[in-house]
């Protein structure tokens, strides 16, 4: 799986990097469809950090998730918020895509 890591008006030091690469490596346990996933950390949202995430599997699949704080919590329990996000979603694709209720018909 590729991962991608950018940082807009932000330095992305070597702990952030460690523990967002963590966290992306464990996206496959959900839906082994994820090719790529994209991580864009954005500081420049009113002095408020954001974190969008796009994963992208196969059959053109397209998983995007996006998390604006307020400033009342740390960055990294932004990044756990947003991951979370992306795991359910993963998920809830897979839950769908093995349920015999949602088969093509024949």
């Amino acid at each position: 799986m590729e991962t991608k890591l950018t940082g807009r008006h932000i330095d992305i030091t070597a702990a952030i990097r460690t523990h967002v690469e963590e966290k992306a490596e464990k996206l496959s346990r959900y839906n082994s469809n994820v090719e790529h996933v994209e991580i864009i950390i954005d500081g420049a949202e009113g002095g408020n950090p954001c974190i969008e995430i796009i994963a992208k599997g196969g059959h053109n699949q397209l998983f995007v998730v996006k998390e604006t704080t307020n400033g009342d919590i740390d960055f990294y329990t932004l990044v756990d918020t947003v991951f979370h996000k992306m795991e359910r979603q993963l998920r809830k694709a897979k839950e769908k895509e093995r349920n015999p209720m949602h088969s093509a018909s024949e």
